[in-house]
Formats: structure tokens, C-alpha cells, sequence
């Protein structure tokens, strides 16, 4: 049966879509021309300045307000500096100064780089509270563990992205900060009533709208008290009622990826996981990065056809793409960003470096950089001290297989300095630590979520809140191994 046409350009102008490779597939430009909101960009799409600016340029004579996304939070999650790493630090060093002002101007220098791109939605900031130390998918890339700091930088980094034309969205809604799963491989659970949820989780996200974020993304957690057992993504008691209801928002809310299990496992699909955000009150989805034209169309014959069944009414299809279209005529304002100092993130790194204990005794060592895994979100960007070190030696170990007597008599009369992600995780880790700190000179440089944990007969504990091409440099120079730039 055919599609009706008009319904066809609604249901797609609430989708943002995503293609593989450097340069736009003939159907991703196809269907912009149909009415499209967008498409996500991801590292696959990213090679360097040049070849994104044609990219993007390439979008626009499609359609001049094609929403153009990615996901850059500096710090861990970067999609322009995935071969490298962030030039910026993320949002925990910056919470750790605690420097409302500099959080505001790291961010407008993260949007000058988007312009540059010629990208117009930053699907950032973070500013989930990250009350759970363990969380795998949070961690860094919050401002911390306390709902009130959160908030003022969660502002500060909204106001600062917005001055360069580019719209933020703060995600994610209602709050990611507390679980201990990945909504990227299931469904987690927030079991908090509502009051503490006002209290710990939502503060951030009252001062985004107070800040005029021009968006905010759902998150695919399940919070009995409001969702019952599906997904916040889905909850009409979360996105109209509480979020546009009780906070006032009146922006575009943006899905988290729907092809994410906490999404697809709830739904039964990626088409029926639409239809839900849309019915619930979302009006941009994110369909994920794994898309195709026959996946685009698929989703949209879902909604078309929930249209014509009474699952989706009319009204809020339209209601979507209106805030979808005004979303991406926001975007259309003129503005010229304020140029920054290339030097910006690095000299905003070096302030969030903490250093317990003392370093006297750490020249000149044998560094060791424990290998980690990485989360979804961040994917495998490079990491850690190698690329700022002025000829010390670096070995990489997997904790698990590494013997310390080895490491000691590698190390020789050099101290050791052990370099690592989210030390406190994994009893391996801890372990490997503390029988090299019993035997040797060892100092800890901790580039993850700091803990409480500290290791046991270590001289020095270093913490960079966060792991970035300008966290590694600030760690380094902290460590005289080398030159301060």
C-alpha cells in the first residue's frame, strides 16, 4: 500500500538519521530533500578539518537547515578528535575547578570548532549527577557527584555552546547519574522516589531550561515511581508531564539512539520504539549510528502507519516537526563565534590535575599504562601519557596477565609510575598496584572516575578527571616528563 506523501515528510522530519564513511551516500542526501530533520555524525564520518567542512557543505546544498549533529563533550567523548583525543578537557576536570566562567569558555570553544565543521547541534553537554562511582557509561563525562555544581556548569556549558550558534542539548533526561548498567546493552533501573529525584537528579536539568537549552535528550532508563517498566524515552509521565509540565521546557526533546537496547528491547523494534518516544512526547529521534536508507524508511512507514491506526495522533506528529523545524531555525541565526587560544583546553586541564602525596621521588621512571576498555559512548579513542612524554619509557600491560616482580625488575632503580582508568574497578588492578607499591617507588596517575580507593603504599596519587589529549598532557607536565606548552 502507498504511503501517504505528506505523512511520509512529517514522520521524517522528526528523524535524524546517520550513514557510514567520509563523504554522504546519494540516498542520505535523498532523503533530506524528502524532508529529513537530519543526520548524526560519528568518527566513521571524520577524517579531518577539511573533508568534514565538505561533508557538511555538501548536507547544506541538499537543504541550507539540515540539522547537522554529533556528539562532542570534549574530554571522552569527542567524534572531531577520535584518532587523537580531546584538545579540551570533559566535564569532570571542569567540574573539579569548578570555574563556571572557564566551563563557559571551554564549551564556546568547542562551538567554534562545530562552526567551523559546519555542524549546528551538539548533543551535549552531559549533566547527569554522577552519584554512582561505578557507573559505566556516566563517570567523566559528568560535572560530579553534587546536584547543585552540576547545575551551575551544566548552565555555564549551555550558554557557552549557544553563543556560537550552536544548539546544546543536555542530556540525559531524567538523570543517568545512578545507575550501575549501560543503556547501550540493557535497560537500567533508578529505584528513587520522587523527592530525591528533584533533590540529586534533576537540578541540572531545571538550570539547562532556565539556561534555554534549545534541546534535551531522553534517557533509556527505567524509573519505576514514573515509568513503570519501560523507558524514560517512552514515559509521557516524564517528557510532558515532568519535563514540559513541571519544568517548563519548551524546547526539542531528542532521544537518546533508538537502536540502543534500552530502547529496542522495550519497544520490539526500532520502528515501534519511535512511535513510543513520539506518543510520549519526544519530537527528534536519534535513530543511532548503524543506518540505512531501508532502515529510515522502515522507521517512517512505522509512524505513518501509527498515524493511520491510532496509535500516534496527528496532532502530535505535526506538534514534533514544528519543534523539530524550529529547532533547526535556531540554528539558522547569524553568528560569529569568538576565536580562543589553541592552548585553551590544555591550560584548563592542568587546573583540574589534584595530586596527594609527593612527586619528589618519581623522576625519571618507568611508566606503566594499564590497558582498559572503553565504553560505548566514548569508542576507542586514544588515551593515556604516551603522546606527551620526552623519551621516558612506557610499557602497556593488561593487568590481569602483568607480574609485578617483571614490572619491578624492568623498572630497575627507576621509580614506577602507573597509569591507569577507573583503578578501583577491578580486583586485578588494585592488586597489580599495591604488590609493585610494596616493593618499589611506585606513584598512580588515576585518568577515569577518581574513588575513594588509594593504594596502599603508593608515594603519589594523581587524578586528572578524565583521560584526554589535554588531560594526558597536564598529567605528564605535572609529572616533569615534559616541557610545559
Amino acid at each position: 500500500m502507498a504511503i501517504d506523501a505528506g505523512l511520509r515528510h512529517l514522520a521524517l522530519g522528526t528523524l535524524l538519521a546517520a550513514f557510514p564513511g567520509p563523504s554522504a551516500p546519494d540516498w542520505a542526501a535523498r532523503l533530506l530533500a524528502d524532508g529529513l530533520a537530519g543526520h548524526t555524525l560519528f568518527g566513521t564520518n571524520i577524517a579531518e578539518p577539511a573533508q568534514v567542512r565538505r561533508l557538511t557543505a555538501g548536507l547544506r546544498t541538499v537543504r541550507r537547515d539540515a540539522l547537522i549533529a554529533i556528539d562532542e563533550e570534549g574530554g571522552d567523548v569527542t567524534r572531531l578528535a577520535h584518532r587523537t583525543g580531546s584538545p579540551y578537557p570533559g566535564n569532570a576536570a571542569l567540574g573539579a575547578v569548578d570555574d563556571p566562567e572557564l566551563t563557559r569558555t571551554v564549551y564556546a570553544a568547542i562551538g567554534a570548532d562545530l562552526v567551523d565543521a559546519g555542524i549546528n547541534l551538539d548533543l551535549a553537554p552531559t549533566v547527569d549527577v554522577n552519584t554512582a562511582a561505578d557507573n559505566p557509561i556516566i563517570g567523566t563525562r559528568s560535572f560530579g557527584a553534587e546536584p547543585l555544581r552540576v547545575a551551575r556548569h551544566a548552565a555555564a556549558a549551555i550558554t557557552g555552546l549557544q553563543s556560537t550558534g550552536v544548539a546544546a542539548c543536555a542530556k540525559h533526561f531524567p538523570g543517568h547519574g545512578a545507575t550501575l548498567t549501560d543503556s547501550h546493552l540493557e535497560l537500567p533501573t533508578v529505584d528513587a522516589g520522587l523527592d530525591l529525584l528533584r533533590e540529586r537528579d534533576l537540578p541540572p536539568f531545571a538550570a539547562a531550561v532556565a539556561a534555554e537549552a534549545q534541546a534535551i535528550m531522553t534517557a533509556h532508563i527505567r524509573v519505576p515511581v514514573l515509568t513503570g517498566a519501560g523507558p524514560a524515552t517512552f514515559s509521557r509521565a516524564v517528557l510532558t508531564d515532568l519535563l514540559r509540565g513541571e519544568y517548563g521546557f519548551r524546547g526539542a526533546v531528542v532521544t537518546d539512539a533508538l537502536e540502543m537496547k534500552g530502547a529496542t528491547l522495550a519497544a520490539g523494534g526500532i520502528g515501534a520504539a519511535a512511535v513510543l518516544a513520539l506518543a510520549a512526547g519526544a519530537d527528534l529521534l536519534c535513530i543511532g549510528a548503524r543506518v540505512s536508507l531501508d532502515l529510515v524508511d522502515l522507521v517512517a512507514a512505522e509512524i505513518v502507519a501509527a498515524v493511520g491506526d491510532g496509535r500516534l495522533p496527528l496532532s502530535r506528529l505535526e506538534e514534533a516537526a514544528e519543534r523539530t523545524a524550529a529547532l533547526a531555525a535556531w540554528t539558522q541565526r547569524p553568528v560569529t563565534p569568538q576565536r580562543h587560544d589553541a592552548g585553551l583546553g590544555y591550560a584548563a586541564a592542568r587546573r583540574a590535575v589534584r595530586v596527594e602525596g609527593s612527586l619528589v621521588e618519581l623522576a625519571d621512571p618507568l611508566v606503566v599504562q594499564l590497558e582498559s576498555g572503553h565504553s560505548i559512548a566514548e569508542g576507542r579513542v586514544p588515551w593515556g601519557l604516551a603522546p606527551h612524554l620526552n623519551g621516558t619509557e612506557l610499557v602497556s600491560v593488561a593487568p590481569a596477565q602483568a607480574r609485578p616482580e617483571r614490572l619491578a625488575e624492568q623498572a630497575g632503580s627507576r621509580p614506577i609510575v602507573i597509569v591507569g582508568r577507573h583503578t578501583h574497578r577491578a580486583a586485578a588492578t588494585r592488586e597489580l598496584i599495591e604488590a609493585l607499591a610494596a616493593r618499589h617507588t611506585v606513584g598512580v596517575v588515576e585518568m577515569g572516575w577518581p574513588a575513594d580507593w588509594r593504594p596502599v603504599g603508593a608515594r603519589a596519587f594523581v587524578t586528572t578527571y578524565g583521560a584526554s589529549h589535554a588531560n594526558g598532557r597536564a598529567a605528564a607536565e605535572a609529572l616533569g616528563l615534559t616541557a610545559p606548552k
